[in-house]
């Protein structure tokens, strides 16, 4: 056995603590362990208590209270004069920004953590009736034909795809399985992706004005359904009635204006102005508060940027002010930030509650699952082509990130396979058999899975403006069978949505682990290729999935996913 601590409530039963209170930790060690301290940081200084040990069968488990004096408190064990954190156990001293954490902040709410998210790119989800004149931006295209995928026209393609489409094509989410709808943006733009808006105060009339947003929403209330949207923090379009007062954005000496990397439709807002504070989330009607008439949330584009320009950082100040905001109009809100490297500077700071979890959830399965024949030109923007990594690198680098927040950042954060800003998941692993790997994995670790429509149909694409294809509903298209069953799984056991995280085995091609709470336990085998058998000391287990019965050893063949229930 050996020693283990999550943030999960089997470690730490208060999952809200607040200000001021004393929290008692759990760490579980092998009966070898003579002596257990906690560390926490009060007021910027170290304190340690004793831990008091508790025998459980083979293993013992020891408990000591934290008290909470910080927002945020970071905590270590002292584990027989060894140091204990988020990245393990070590005999030499480590720095303090891999600690556990305990934040004191508002926490979301709690269907935050539960949902299962369905992202939908208006324009080729489906569409309610003949598209109405084409807009003097686009090509039109009928719904067949194939994306451009890279060139000037790949923003200016335009299907005709409306929210009206998509409410009537609702059994199809809910059958697979997800109960929140996140839209990309709906305001009115001059391009297909909508990131480049012209106004916030109404609903693209291209898919059917405020009234469809509305029809769209009553229509996912009624089956208990959630609806998110996406809002650009960071900049409007060019052609956006704001870029007319020049104290709203970031005007240069020249006459010129800075714009989101550089790209001269979109001018990056600056927020030191008290005007786009106000209308954008302080007023009683700004644009953060009056969607929430009809949304449960928000993503926000491009967060880790917005109030990042040079020598200003107003980031944390602005994701205060929207959190605040969002509490404000909707206490039962969602919100998320999206962030497409290490987000951990930006989290836990009563700001974004979680992140779009490319670091720690994207990255590293592309590198362990991608197809020996992928020919990608980046690595989710990184020059070079999708590294091959192994299990035990996709591990380091999974603990890596969860080092950088608290586990409540980390569950509330969504995991993808890909998004419209990506390549396809069945681009990048190749096989169907792999692809059910990925699949799993989005079921079954910690974090809120976010599914990219069209995924479950085993669409390609090789990046982000390639993979935004038209659902093919004319077509024999068939859902993926194991997306709904592995879904279905995660909402009806608890420790695949609450439970802890503890790694079972790692080698090259194999990846186990626990999801555990005080009334579960599952284990969890994700397999690429072949390889041997891995005894492990479980005496009975009843296979959930996969259909390999229990030899009490992780069965070799591959690839495979596996979940076996395991005795409490």
């Amino acid at each position: 056995m050996s020693t283990h601590h999550d943030g999960s409530a089997l470690y730490v039963p208060d999952q809200n603590p607040r200000l001021g209170s004393n929290v008692d930790v759990w760490l579980r060690t092998a009966l070898a362990v003579k002596t257990v301290f906690v560390r926490s940081i009060e007021d910027g200084e170290p304190r340690y208590t004793a831990a008091v040990r508790e025998r459980r069968g083979d293993e013992l488990w020891w408990r000591a209270s934290v008290l909470v004096r910080n927002p945020v408190t970071r905590y270590r064990f002292l584990v027989d004069g060894d140091w204990y954190n988020v990245l393990g156990r070590f005999g030499h001293d480590v720095p303090d920004d891999t600690d556990f954490r305990l934040v004191a902040h508002a926490g979301p709410a709690p269907w935050t953590r539960e949902a299962i998210v369905y992202q939908i790119f208006p324009d080729r989800f489906a569409r309610s009736a003949t598209a109405p004149a084409t807009p003097d931006w686009a090509v039109r295209c009928e719904w067949d034909e194939p994306v451009a995928g890279r060139g000037r026209d790949a923003s200016r393609q335009w299907y005709g795809g409306d929210l009206d489409g998509i409410a009537r094509r609702l059994d199809h989410i809910q059958d697979l399985g997800a109960d929140t709808v996140y839209l990309t943006p709906f305001f009115p733009a001059r391009s297909n992706h909508r990131y480049d808006a012209v106004a916030f105060d109404r609903v693209d009339p291209l898919l059917g004005g405020d009234r469809a947003l509305r029809r769209l929403s009553d229509a996912l209330h009624t089956r208990g359904m959630r609806l998110v949207g996406d809002l650009t923090t960071n900049h409007t379009g060019i052609e956006h009635p704001w870029f007319d007062e020049p104290d709203l954005y970031y005007m240069t000496g020249d006459g010129g204006y800075e714009s989101w990397l550089g790209v001269p439709s979109l001018p990056k807002l600056n927020w030191h102005s008290a005007r786009l504070r106000a209308r954008f989330v302080t007023d009683t009607d700004s644009i953060v508060r009056r969607w929430l008439r009809y949304l449960d949330g928000w993503r926000i584009d491009v967060a880790n940027m917005t109030g990042r320009r040079a020598a200003d950082d107003l980031t944390l100040e602005v994701a205060r002010l929207v959190a605040d905001a969002v509490r404000s109009a909707r206490p039962d809100a969602l919100l998320i930030a999206e962030h497409a490297h290490g987000a951990g500077a930006d989290l836990d700071a009563g700001g974004w509650p979680g992140t779009m979890n490319y670091a720690g959830f994207t990255r590293p399965l592309w590198s362990w699952l991608r197809g020996d024949e992928l020919g990608l030109p980046d690595f989710l923007g990184v020059p070079g082509p999708v590294p091959r990594r192994d299990g035990h690198a996709t591990v380091a680098t999974v603990r890596a990130m969860m080092a950088t927040m608290s586990w409540r950042s980390w569950t509330h954060s969504w995991n993808l396979l890909g998004s419209h800003d990506t390549a396809r998941i069945r681009t990048v692993v190749g096989s169907l058999e792999r692809l059910e790997v990925a699949a799993g994995l989005l079921a079954t670790l910690p974090g809120v899975p976010m599914v990219f429509a069209g995924d479950e149909l085993g669409l390609t694409g090789s990046n982000g403006e390639e993979s935004r294809t038209p659902m093919p509903w004319r077509s024999s298209k068939q859902l993926l069978p194991w997306y709904s069953r592995l879904l279905a799984l995660r909402r009806k056991h608890p420790a695949l949505r609450g439970g802890g995280l503890r790694f079972a085995h790692v080698d090259a091609d194999a990846i186990a682990f626990w999801r555990e709470t005080h009334d579960e336990r599952l284990l969890i085998l994700a397999r690429r290729a072949s390889g041997v058998p891995v005894p492990l000391a479980v005496a009975e287990a009843t296979n959930l999935y996969g259909g390999a019965a229990w030899t009490g050893a992780l069965p070799s063949d591959g690839p495979t996913f596996q979940i076996w229930s395991v005795p409490a």
